[in-house]
């Protein structure tokens, strides 16, 4: 059995030919990482515009580079929740149209399922039933995942989330666009102990909430204090630009190990899976590897590649077209931002 499965929730559009064994025959992913550096940030508009420019020449490649014909597919899998809503859009008329013209099922995948899928790819095993932690640019959330299609909410960001925070605690101390590499580079040369940023519900043994936006609002304070203020005109010395991005960091990593931990406690789950391109941080992985070791747990954590959207986790659609789960061609997208917080 060979799937094409489509992602183009945000700014990649991406696809892959992977097989019922998850044999990866090809992925393909371009990036729309130049075109949203400039606002600091991923434009809606701009990249639904970019999406609709990509998405055939990217299946095309994805299809030559496994040798495989669309009359050769099993099916067509896209992720059509959650994202920007352009964006999906795109994704979701090429699968659908792809599916009518070659009379091939059409499988929905969920992106934040998806991305713990991408820990089970990595495995090569089973990792079924464990908590599952997303952190991304719009997603910071706690799941049980009792299977690959049966998560079960157990806490999230009730404001931003890490990704969103890294780009704008970036932008604030002129680092360039996306934030979190900028963010981990410019920390390597500072202290993590020189500022003693908030960490919102750390304490809080009764939640699994995270909140970002009172750190974010501190990180601005010891910057540039009150009031308004043009940080692109904001000159900060060079070790305070390390020391801020180091202290921001480890408060970040602080909250999302701890409430990761106490999920893994309140839940029972002895197996942590990570996913999302926040995991991709160097010091949260560290992290989450050493309280785990300590704690017993076994942990998955989404190799890098997997880590940013990419389609080779929509490999999930394997699961569901075994399932039985086959959508008809009124499958619609659910936009938006999957917000699970309790406050």
């Amino acid at each position: 059995m060979k799937i094409l499965t489509i992602e183009s929730t945000c700014d990649e559009t991406a696809a892959a030919v992977i097989t019922d064994q998850f044999e990866v025959l090809s992925s393909v992913v371009a990036s729309q990482e130049q075109l949203h550096q400039k606002f600091n940030g991923v434009v809606p508009e701009i990249a639904a515009r970019a999406h609709v420019e990509r998405i055939l020449p990217v299946i095309n490649e994805t299809l030559e580079r496994a040798e495989v014909r669309l009359d050769e597919l099993d099916a067509v899998a896209v992720a059509n929740e959650p994202g920007l809503a352009g964006s999906l859009l795109v994704g979701v008329v090429a699968a659908k149209t792809l599916c009518l013209a070659h009379d091939i099922p059409l499988v929905a995948v969920n992106h934040l399922q998806a991305h713990i899928f991408a820990c089970r790819l990595a495995a090569e095993k089973n990792v079924f039933p464990c908590v599952g932690l997303i952190v991304s640019g719009g997603h910071s959330n706690l799941y049980q995942c009792n299977t690959a299609l049966d998560f079960t909410p157990l806490g999230g960001t009730i404001d931003d989330a890490a990704g969103e925070a890294f780009d704008k605690v970036a932008t604030m101390l002129g680092l360039p666009y996306p934030g979190g590499p900028s963010i981990s580079k410019a920390a390597l040369e500072g202290n993590d102990q020189t500022y003693q940023f908030p960490r919102p519900f750390l304490r809080d043994k009764d939640s699994l909430d995270f909140s970002f936006s009172g750190l974010k609002t501190a990180v601005r304070y010891e910057i540039a204090g009150q009031g308004q203020v043009d940080f692109a005109q904001l000159e900060i010395p060079p070790q305070k630009i390390a020391d801020v991005a180091a202290s921001f960091q480890t408060a970040v990593v602080d909250c999302l190990a701890g409430k990761a931990m106490l999920a893994l406690k309140s839940s029972g789950m002895d197996t942590l899976c990570v996913g999302g391109g926040v995991a991709a941080n160097h010091v949260l992985r560290d992290r989450l590897r050493s309280e785990c070791e300590q704690a017993g747990i076994t942990l998955h954590i989404a190799p890098f590649k997997l880590c940013t959207d990419n389609a080779v986790m929509g490999a999930i659609a394997i699961e569901r077209l075994q399932a039985g789960l086959i959508e008809d061609l009124t499958l619609d997208i659910s936009p938006g931002l999957m917000r699970i917080g309790k406050r």
